[in-house]
């Protein structure tokens, strides 16, 4: 028997109708219950209360649109990986996370500590990012940048 660790969210049982709905939305966020209901082969209204259901537990957290950056001028992917001395750390991701430039920030294991996803218009405006912002938070120790080159497959949310 699998024991949770302290602070572990224990999983919401989900079953095969579950799967289905939240495949077809995440293929299309814009679905009508009724369509939706059509593909799943439920009524309109018992897919719209498993929605409710599935949203009112978190496994949905939020329906959003994906933007391609390029289209509205944003040319500068970057990831970053942030060693932060640990004293720091939750003041440094607080501050992180409250960027509008940075689309995803995570705690991880090993030395980096934080790893970090940008969007910047141009070179310019990811290098002021870094000498005004990042660089003068207290506690940074390193910081190590990867440009992205070309996108083969990005995928919002998870693999059911």
């Amino acid at each position: 028997m699998h024991s949770r660790t302290s602070g572990e969210i224990p999983p919401v049982p989900i079953d095969e109708i579950d799967r289905k709905i939240i495949a077809a939305l995440h293929q299309n966020g814009r679905i009508s219950y009724t369509d939706l209901a059509k593909e799943i082969g439920l009524s309109r209204v018992a897919v719209q209360a498993r929605i409710n259901a599935l949203m009112e537990s978190g496994v949905i957290e939020r329906f959003t649109a994906v933007i391609n950056p390029e289209k509205i001028g944003i040319h500068v992917s970057a990831f970053f990986n942030v060693e932060v001395e640990p004293k720091h750390l939750q003041d440094v991701a607080e501050q992180l996370a409250s960027e509008p430039v940075v689309t995803s920030l995570y705690h991880m294991t090993g030395p980096s500590k934080l790893h970090m996803h940008g969007l910047f218009t141009n070179n310019l405006e990811m290098e002021t990012f870094l000498k005004e912002k990042l660089y003068k938070l207290p506690g940074i120790m390193s910081v190590d940048c990867q440009v992205l080159i070309t996108r083969y497959k990005s995928r919002m949310g998870m693999r059911l």
